[in-house]
């Protein structure tokens, strides 16, 4: 049996980094990219220092500063058309995981047309894009080293999951220090969302000693220094963490995919507009108390690469220390219940057998230790609210 292992062509890692995109889009022969980010970057100052270096460096660009979170088919379609009527060479996404997830699509979509809903899984979209070069600022969403890319459509509010080698970035810039100014929630919600990624792709049932390794390694980075981060967010050993963390989760999942908690946690963002790395949030310990009897050792191994259980303990008491850390977790890090982030109970419920059957449809539950059935998920919607 052998494993297909799918990265960036090039990856740079450390402060500063950012800086290096001149000479990147030098080395790859890309001459005229269009930048892909949104009003939070442009107003950061973060569009004007990059704008400054390839200036100083004679290469030409546009701007697109019209992503939003959780991106739509609508919000990404002016910079489809800029794409498609443009002559650029690459597309380089600066942001967190919207900004770069509305750049895969528009590299793709932009230059084979179509609507968005022709690329949806089952389809697998190998076909190359516009080179992207991604530049995270947000210490969560991995995106900048995955083949995925996550489009709802407004229409019925689908969460469309998107895969395929083409949505996979040529070059990552990953630097640390864009992640200094993010806020305390968006530090929780994007830290909770990689810590999901690392446990999942650790217990998917596509896991690979090649996935494992990254997954170990994010959890012992981001386990430690979640907490820290998210009360000291000019902590910058934390944050280095927490960044090179969110990057090997994103590299441990995009090789072994995600499981039950992302597919019932798009469901969730796509009808009542919840962040996603908050979905997760709200959703991991619930589902990881489900799916543990499935797989034990597996999470018990977790537990002890968060840092939360000792190498000494049994499996039982790993497991139940794992359940208590994360629910802890989200006590501290202020991650409300459905109800105490707004969502009407009535509306809630009466969406239950949709969300599970869209949860069920993105394949993601089917990589979980513990298969689901639809009436599972139901019943896991219920506990959680």
């Amino acid at each position: 049996m052998s494993t297909q292992i799918v990265l960036p062509r090039i990856m740079q890692v450390g402060a500063s980094v950012s800086h290096e995109l001149p000479t990147l889009l030098k080395e790859l022969n890309c001459h005229k990219p269009l930048i892909v980010t949104d009003k939070m970057m442009v107003k950061l100052g973060y569009i004007r220092d990059i704008a400054s270096h390839l200036s100083t460096n004679q290469i030409e660009f546009d701007v697109f500063d019209e992503t939003v979170p959780e991106p739509t088919v609508d919000s990404i379609m002016a910079g489809v058309k800029m794409v498609a009527d443009g002559n650029y060479d690459a597309v380089v996404a600066i942001g967190g995981g919207s900004p770069i997830d509305s750049a895969k699509a528009i590299a793709v979509l932009g230059k084979y047309g179509g609507v968005m809903r022709d690329y949806k899984f089952p389809r697998v979209v190998s076909e190359p894009g516009l080179p992207i070069i991604a530049i995270p600022t947000t210490a969560g969403t991995g995106s900048e080293v995955t083949r995925f890319t996550i489009i709802t459509d407004e229409t019925c509010d689908e969460k469309m999951l998107c895969v395929g080698t083409g949505f996979m970035p040529v070059a990552a810039l990953i630097d640390y220090n864009l992640t200094l100014s993010l806020p305390p929630r968006t530090t929780a919600d994007t830290g909770i969302d990689a810590l999901t990624h690392a446990i999942e792709a650790y217990v998917s049932k596509k896991a690979s000693q090649y996935s494992d390794s990254q997954a170990i390694s994010a959890m012992k980075l981001i386990g430690p220094n979640l907490r820290t981060a998210f009360h000291d967010g000019h902590n910058q050993q934390a944050r280095e963490a927490m960044m090179l963390g969110s990057t090997l989760a994103g590299i441990a999942f995009s090789n072994a995919s995600v499981a039950l908690v992302h597919g019932m946690s798009r469901p969730i963002g796509a009808f009542f507009h919840v962040p996603h790395g908050l979905s997760n949030a709200m959703l991991l310990p619930t589902v990881t108390a489900y799916s543990i009897p499935a797989a034990s050792e597996r999470y018990a191994d977790c537990a002890r690469a968060m840092g939360v259980a000792k190498e000494t303990d049994s499996t039982e008491v790993a497991n139940s220390k794992l359940l208590t850390e994360l629910k802890a977790l989200n006590e501290e890090l202020n991650v409300p219940t459905p109800e105490q982030f707004g969502i009407d109970r009535t509306q809630f419920f009466d969406k239950l057998e949709t969300m599970a059957s869209q949860a069920q449809a993105s394949g993601s539950p089917g990589n979980n230790p513990r298969v689901p059935t639809e009436a599972d998920m139901i019943e896991l919607y219920r506990a959680l609210w």
